[in-house]
């Protein structure tokens, strides 16, 4: 008898830590006992455990067994935990190889039929395992195709408890078992149409083009039927697709929420929640087991709020804080979760609760106190974090004839657009730590080696002269300023380019 080590890995938030899981045997009255912080559900695994080991033939010690999961001070959560606690407390007879054992991470929960049943934040947990070394990986066969995404570990899809005793060594007969099937991917999202379908907008369009190609937030606010929901949807068709990076981490989002993952996720993803949405189900949360909210599902994508003044004023506030740093702490109870939260803003709005103030021949019944309050839920603080800010009207009768008349630009036409300007920003930026205009630093922007000169800045001093600019707006329009620049394939942003950026901001004019 001896003392049995393996590995399981414990997430809180997006961050995996290894744990190690030791099974020790002692001269007590027999049973299983669990240490280490467990939950309720971890708590629960001696049961899944005998279960499982008696449906597959394998005997558990007839003593006393510890079950160790260290470090004891962080807290465990579900039951990802059952195969290893079972293969450690099956290797202190010396019946399986512990020198497999410890250099094997296991990850699954265990039915009472003996079979290993899929379980979420598969693909984070193999990935905390590969960066800490670990290069083998034993995951239930329903997962098993999410945790290969993850390179330099050798990944072994088990059916059944007995087919993790033997890989490590077991003297058992195998057998055939159908596997628990995998938990099918989220359909793909349905085709939104081309941006070539937007009539009468070309400001507007533009103005998406510029937010696509920057990284910069923005805000549209128009009447019904004004396309603003229908531009937001097009956003990200003209977004460049993701990288390895950015979608292995969009994808471990997916994985935490549960979804089936079966291969990276290569576009950007679209976030769009309704406007009764709660702050715990925007910025993540949970009684028991912290989930990703909106905000880090859209991570590396969109986070579309439509009918943004209907949000409430909490929910709204709340992006505020990931807004500036790009990711997301969710405190409970001994226990902190970090989530990613770099994602594009994009807000939509009535002018008021009826849609018809300020619009040509429209009547609006809305008090002014209403109009007020139903705005002012877009908080300054919130507003001052969004680049472009854009008011739409309608379509009129003009405007979608000339539109008929003349080849309009299409989602293909602006990716390439987008992909040019990117390009020349991330060349522009290779030896800094930003790669979109939207995350420079505003004071590398003002004193840095490229700072305009003082001529291309002087509307910009002169708003923020009058108060009618923050500084932080400065230099939000400073980023959307050389954005325009990158578009337009020039060196360095002219005079023009920081007007019409201050005009994309609040419709300032110098």
């Amino acid at each position: 008898m001896t003392v049995a080590r393996t590995w399981a890995v414990a997430l809180t938030g997006a961050d995996g830590a290894l744990v190690e899981v030791e099974a020790d045997q002692s001269s007590q009255l027999p049973g299983l006992h669990i240490i280490g912080l467990p939950d309720k559900a971890l708590g629960e695994a001696e049961q899944r455990v005998r279960g499982a080991a008696a449906n597959c033939a394998l005997t558990l010690p007839r003593r006393r067994v510890t079950v160790n999961l260290s470090p004891a001070s962080l807290p465990k959560q579900g039951a990802g935990f059952d195969v290893a606690i079972a293969v450690a407390t099956l290797a202190t007879d010396g019946s399986l190889d512990l020198a497999s054992l410890a250099r094997t991470v296991h990850i699954g929960e265990l039915g009472l039929d003996g079979r290993l049943r899929p379980v979420a934040g598969v693909l984070p947990a193999v990935l905390a395992a590969a960066r800490a070394g670990v290069t083998h990986a034993i995951v239930p066969h329903a997962n098993q195709d999410e945790a290969r995404l993850v390179s330099g570990v050798h990944v072994v899809g088990a059916v059944t408890l007995g087919d993790v005793a033997l890989w490590h060594g077991a003297d058992l007969e195998p057998s055939e078992v159908e596997p628990v099937p995998a938990v099918a991917p989220p359909p793909a999202r349905a085709s939104v149409g081309d941006l070539a379908d937007v009539i009468g907008q070309r400001e507007a369009v533009e103005a998406l083009i510029a937010a696509a190609a920057g990284g910069h937030h923005m805000l549209m606010c128009g009447p019904p039927g004004a396309g603003k929901t229908m531009l937001a949807s097009r956003l990200p068709g003209i977004l460049p697709d993701l990288d390895d990076a950015a979608a292995l981490e969009v994808t471990s989002m997916r994985s935490l929420s549960g979804d089936g993952v079966a291969a990276l996720v290569r576009e950007p993803p679209f976030e769009s929640p309704h406007h009764s949405a709660t702050v715990a189900a925007l910025v993540g949360g949970g009684s028991r087991v912290v989930r990703p909210g909106a905000i880090a599902r859209a991570t590396n994508g969109v986070l579309f709020l439509d009918e943004a003044a209907e949000f409430a004023a909490s929910a709204l506030d709340a992006l505020r804080q990931p807004l500036e740093t790009g990711a997301i702490t969710i405190h409970r109870s001994g226990v902190s979760a970090a989530f990613p939260a770099r994602f594009q803003l994009v807000m939509a709005t009535n002018p008021c609760p009826c849609g018809s103030y300020g619009v040509r021949g429209g009547a609006c019944v809305c008090p002014p106190d209403q109009v007020r309050r139903y705005l002012g839920k877009l908080s300054g603080p919130l507003l001052d974090r969004v680049d472009i800010e854009l008011g739409l009207r309608r379509v009129s009768v003009a405007q979608a004839s000339e539109a008929g008349g003349h080849a309009t630009l299409s989602t293909a036409e602006a990716k390439q657009r987008v992909l040019g300007a990117r390009s020349r920003a991330a060349h522009r930026l290779r030896d800094t730590p930003w790669s979109v205009n939207a995350r420079v630093s505003g004071q590398w922007l003002r004193q840095g080696p490229l700072a305009l000169a003082s001529e291309a800045r002087r509307p910009l001093d002169a708003a923020l002269h009058r108060g009618a600019l923050t500084l932080r707006g400065y230099d939000r329009v400073l980023r959307v300023a050389w954005t325009l620049c990158d578009l337009e394939g020039r060196a360095a942003p002219s005079l023009h380019d920081v007007g019409r950026a201050l005009f994309m901001k609040r419709g300032i004019v110098a």
